[in-house]
């Protein structure tokens, strides 16, 4: 591939998500990054035909497809802060603000009957985290809580919603689900398995009268799926103690009789039914490649999944690092799926490999990996981490990797102490403690790529967003000498400052994260924050940030870049109009030619700024 070939991956819009409408399953919704802004339309697989929405706000994020299989909702922010109104966009006629009565809030939950007849919201603002069920005459409020609470859920007739829950546990994410009668708010019934195990909701039986829930459960220390009636508390759990790792669940059959599952060991993806009736688990055939991608802090629980079509049919949503999204479909009685959309303009690519390295404990992190093609011996390489915490790089479609690689860097991406999907030990690895436990991480990383000849030990790059750019200036400053750069991009450099400005939806889930408030916590915040280590880092910074960011806000990036530059550092900090990250592909086309350009300055010996 030339040089400047790497570019036409971006040339095409690129799927985010593929979405069943919940009031017709033969449709779809597609979500993709255009060159500038987002598209958004609706699909029927089976004919082909699609139809686009026009008119969405400028800053669109987890849009949600509406029964009626030609709007969409989607938060209406006016500068990508992540705070705003859910609208409804229509693909003919004007949007409308669902929520015209309400102040401002971050959306952190919403569902959709499947008959049409319900919307429910979780949303959070100054006042704590509210559920809402949206209807004619406006929001009601259905729930109210100070605790964290996420993940609004509706069953198939409008008449119960839910919400995972902490008020059992203040403080700790470790979420039960609570149900409530849609009509009134009175809480009918809640699932948890104790303090130490949580629980959290997926998706309402799609049969209507049917009250069952799908829930994900990890009594074993590894999610295992469960179906649960809160009215009559009768529970099925899905033990499946033949399988290693975890079984994640993310669909019914549209008559309630399957479940949809990903078992996940060492971070590689295997897809299952299980048939309620006989109690049985069965292996759904299907290529290698990523079926989900799980999701936190957002509206969705994942920002895309695998899904059933109508009549049981599997809808299998595969991506891999060097191809992008296609859909493939297994009808009942067939032993191999039908490729229904073909990747798009697929640019020959390079795929990552899936490799574990040992952390100074023993912990057995996994590693993706990639070299260029005909590389001889140890290259410059970029070693990404991935934001999060509470994220996992899947092996998906990843067009920067693919970019690097074309310019002859090795690339390799860390699932450290904190990802999902690695059971709830790794998860929590890094509570009380924030950075250390991933920083061992991240240099077991490094010493596996140098130590197996990926790496150049001397042009290894990091690179991260959120909290891998977090990640990224704490490598920075705590393991000076394993990078020759660093490039953090919507970046949280120190905690107290960031903990001041950001929306209250985070910061109840970083005091239990760090042990409390900034005033209660403050050897925590200061030991934890990447400027208290300024004056050790020796490589060169590049922090790309939102301007009007609400997570990683500007005000502490700032601050690192001016204490960076008083003890001597090499560091640019540039901003960007929007809030945590760009929404077209020429913004990331421009992040990706700049970290280029770094790089070979530092190869060469030459500063930054």
């Amino acid at each position: 591939m030339s040089s400047d070939a790497w570019r036409d991956r971006f040339n095409t819009p690129i799927i985010q998500d593929i979405r069943p409408c919940p009031g017709d399953l033969n449709l779809e919704m597609i979500y993709a990054a255009g060159l500038s802004d987002a598209e958004v339309s609706i699909w029927n697989p089976a004919t082909g035909e699609s139809l686009r929405v026009p008119g969405l706000p400028p800053h669109v994020a987890n849009p949600v497809p509406a029964a009626d299989g030609r709007s969409v909702l989607v938060l209406h922010d006016a500068d990508g802060g992540e705070v705003g109104h859910l609208w409804s966009c229509p693909a003919e006629g004007e949007a409308v603000d669902l929520t015209p009565e309400l102040p401002p809030y971050t959306l952190r939950g919403i569902d959709v009957a499947r008959d049409g007849s319900a919307v429910v919201i979780a949303t959070v603002t100054d006042e704590g985290f509210t559920l809402y069920h949206l209807t004619d005459s406006g929001p009601h409020r259905l729930y109210r809580s100070r605790n964290e609470a996420w993940n609004s859920l509706v069953s198939a007739d409008g008449a119960l919603a839910s919400i995972d829950t902490t008020d059992h546990n203040p403080g700790i994410r470790r979420f039960a689900v609570t149900v409530l009668d849609a009509s009134d708010g009175a809480v009918l019934a809640s699932v948890s398995d104790g303090p130490l195990a949580p629980v959290r909701g997926v998706r309402f039986s799609p049969v209507a009268g049917d009250p069952r829930l799908l829930v994900s459960t990890e009594r074993t220390g590894f999610a295992r799926p469960a179906v649960w009636n809160p009215l009559t508390g009768e529970r099925t759990d899905v033990d499946a103690p033949e399988l290693a790792g975890e079984l994640v669940p993310l669909d019914w059959s549209d008559d309630g009789a399957r479940l949809l599952l990903v078992h996940v060991d060492g971070g590689l993806h295997r897809v299952h039914e299980y048939d309620l009736q006989a109690g049985r688990l069965l292996r759904v055939p299907h290529p290698d490649g990523a079926y989900f991608f799980p999701e936190v802090a957002c509206a969705v629980t994942n920002q895309w999944g695998s899904h059933y079509g109508p009549g049981g049919q599997i809808r299998l949503l595969r991506q891999r690092a060097d191809l992008p999204f296609e859909v493939l479909t297994l009808d009942r009685g067939e032993s191999e799926p039908r490729t229904v959309m073909a990747p798009r303009d697929v640019v020959p690519g390079i795929p990552l490999r899936s490799v574990t390295v040992t952390s100074k404990d023993g912990t057995a992190p996994q590693l993706w990996v990639a070299t260029p093609q005909d590389a001889a011996g140890p290259v410059p390489l970029i070693l990404r981490v991935h934001g999060g915490p509470n994220l996992a790089d899947v092996g998906g479609y990843h067009p920067a990797a693919q970019a690097w690689l074309a310019e002859g860097f090795a690339y390799a991406s860390l699932n450290y102490r904190g990802s999902v999907t690695f059971g709830r030990t790794f998860r929590e690895g890094f509570w009380g403690a924030v950075g250390d436990r991933e920083l061992e991480d991240v240099e077991a990383a490094w010493r596996w790529l140098v130590d197996e000849g990926v790496a150049d030990p001397s042009a290894v790059f990091m690179t991260g967003s959120s909290y891998g750019g977090f990640l990224t200036l704490l490598s920075l400053g705590r393991l000076p000498d394993l990078f020759a750069g660093g490039f953090a991009f919507i970046a949280l450099a120190d905690w107290k400052l960031a903990y001041d400005d950001m929306h209250p939806a985070l910061q109840a889930a970083w005091r239990g994260f760090l042990g409390g408030r900034p005033e209660l916590a403050e050897e925590r915040f200061r030991l934890s924050s990447p400027m208290t280590y300024v004056e050790d880092v020796r490589a060169p910074v590049l922090i790309n940030q939102g301007r009007y960011d609400t997570r990683t806000p500007a005000r502490q990036a700032e601050e690192y870049a001016r204490r960076l530059r008083a003890a001597g550092g090499d560091v640019l900090l540039r901003f960007f109009e929007g809030g945590h990250g760009p929404v077209g592909n020429d913004g990331v086309v421009g992040k990706i030619e700049l970290e280029m350009e770094l790089a070979r300055k530092a190869l060469r010996g030459e500063r930054w700024s």
